[in-house]
């Protein structure tokens, strides 16, 4: 299952009417596999959601540091491939972050993401959270 921003959040944010759910699909998933792109916008979203941001760095780091989770970093090769994706998909409004999971997801054989977001679902993922 790729870890995707919006599912990470629903996760860290007790509030959140699905966070029950995401904490349940976290912790039974066989495979958790995450980029740099989503752990780069984790932070900024628990800022603009007025969440504590120490809370929201240590959720980072405990991530990085949680052995039955796989973060992969960005390179420059997967940064020009996810670019072209979103050239070749100038109707839709995917983010960098979008298009790198994209490429994971196809290139790891992952079909499911903690998400919320109905661009994964366009991309003929599966979005595993309702928005």
């Amino acid at each position: 299952m790729l870890l995707d921003t919006s599912g990470l959040l629903c996760c860290f944010d007790r509030t959140d009417a699905r966070h029950g759910d995401a904490e349940a699909l976290f912790y039974s998933a066989p495979r958790l596999v995450t980029h740099g792109c989503v752990l780069a916008e984790f932070v900024p979203l628990c800022d603009i959601r007025g969440l504590p941001r120490p809370r929201a760095l240590d959720f980072v780091r405990d991530l990085m540091d949680n052995p039955d989770v796989e973060v992969l970093w960005v390179g420059e090769s997967l940064h020009r491939s996810a670019l072209a994706l979103l050239r070749e998909r100038l109707d839709k409004d995917y983010s960098l972050c979008d298009a790198v999971s994209f490429l994971v997801m196809r290139r790891r054989g992952i079909t499911q993401a903690l998400t919320t977001d109905r661009h994964f679902e366009q991309e003929g993922f599966v979005r595993l959270l309702p928005p």
